[in-house]
């Protein structure tokens, strides 16, 4: 396995680079589809500028593990006229990453999270760290959820657009990896119910996930991450693992809160055996790390407080990365005695 971290721009520094190499990261993923040279020109990557991404980064000893293919809106999910430039364009860009050698995409589409459905809020843990919490309880009036026949058409355009993508995607030899709906409210789209639903729509072995242990502990705990990573993991349907820790799940508490790997609820050490015991060999990402003292966080509004992109000199993800690689290093002595 390998670590590698979540950016949200191409526009990275020598000493974003150089700290990268510094701490042992191992490859880029790229968050935000937008972010690359000639989508907003043309709705799509330009190959010549990723290709010479891509060498800057091999120049530093870094891989581009996973990339974010342009997003696919309300616009197309409820079929409104000129919205399947949409698909194109995605189309399109799986075509580029394919022929410039990158190997995990992801798709992400509007409405597969409930917004408004619980409170979020400033985590102060130990120290001053901050972090995200959520709250059912302390939201007193919730957004309504869709209908059962809103939800259907939304699965419809869903399965619509991501065939395509995919039998794009096996032409060029590239993965395309879900991302659970996050926060995971019930009922939504790729939820637990979700996950299996796509496995059971597509059965071609280049649709996965990116599965976050964060996201779906705050699903129900524990027992469910591991559940989970034992069935879609002996499919060889993890393409990536969002490696993070919770306080709490929505079912048992009401409420969670993202924590540093050592201080949540889940034993890391043994989510990395049962990753390892189903083959899984792909990156792991610290992602949603919380923001020390002196960090300049990268901040996003859908999850407030949750500090995602990497950004050089922050302690919160270098801490992460050594957390990492000191359980990575336990695992190789655990083997060589246990099993």
């Amino acid at each position: 396995m390998k670590i590698s971290v979540t950016v949200n721009t191409t526009d990275l520094s020598d000493l974003d680079l150089q700290q990268m190499v510094q701490l042992g990261i191992d490859c880029v993923d790229f968050g935000v589809g937008h972010s690359f040279k000639g989508v907003k020109e043309q709705g799509y990557p330009d190959l010549e500028e990723l290709l010479k991404l891509k060498k800057r980064l091999r120049s530093w000893g870094l891989e581009i593990n996973r990339v974010t293919l342009p997003n696919i809106t309300n616009a197309f999910m409820r079929e409104q006229p000129g919205s399947e430039k949409e698909l194109e364009n995605s189309i399109n860009a799986v075509k580029v990453f394919g022929e410039a050698g990158i190997k995990i995409v992801r798709q992400r589409f509007e409405g597969d999270v409930f917004y408004g459905r619980s409170q979020s809020y400033k985590s102060i843990q130990r120290g001053g760290m901050i972090g995200r919490g959520e709250s059912i309880g302390l939201l007193k009036e919730k957004s309504p959820t869709p209908t059962m026949e809103e939800l259907t058409n939304w699965w419809r355009n869903f399965q619509r657009a991501y065939r395509d993508i995919v039998d794009s995607a096996l032409d060029v030899n590239v993965n395309v990896a879900m991302h659970p709906s996050d926060t995971p409210h019930p009922d939504s789209p790729f939820g637990g119910i979700g996950l299996h639903r796509i496995i059971d729509d597509f059965p071609q072995k280049n649709v996965g996930f990116v599965y976050c242990i964060g996201t779906r502990a705050e699903a129900g705990g524990s027992s469910l991450v591991m559940d989970e990573i034992n069935h879609f993991g002996r499919k060889n349907r993890i393409f990536l693992v969002h490696f993070r820790n919770v306080r709490g799940s929505l079912p048992s508490a009401g409420a969670f809160e993202e924590a540093m790997l050592d201080d949540g609820d889940l034993n890391m050490f043994k989510i990395l055996i049962e990753l390892d015991k189903v083959g899984y060999n792909g990156c792991l990402n610290p992602d949603h790390v919380l923001t020390f003292a002196g960090d300049t966080p990268d901040l996003d509004d859908k999850w407030a407080f949750s500090n995602i992109g990497w950004k050089h000199s922050s302690l919160g993800f270098a801490y992460s990365i050594g957390y990492i690689k000191a359980l990575l290093n336990a695992l190789v002595e655990f083997k060589g005695k246990a099993y």
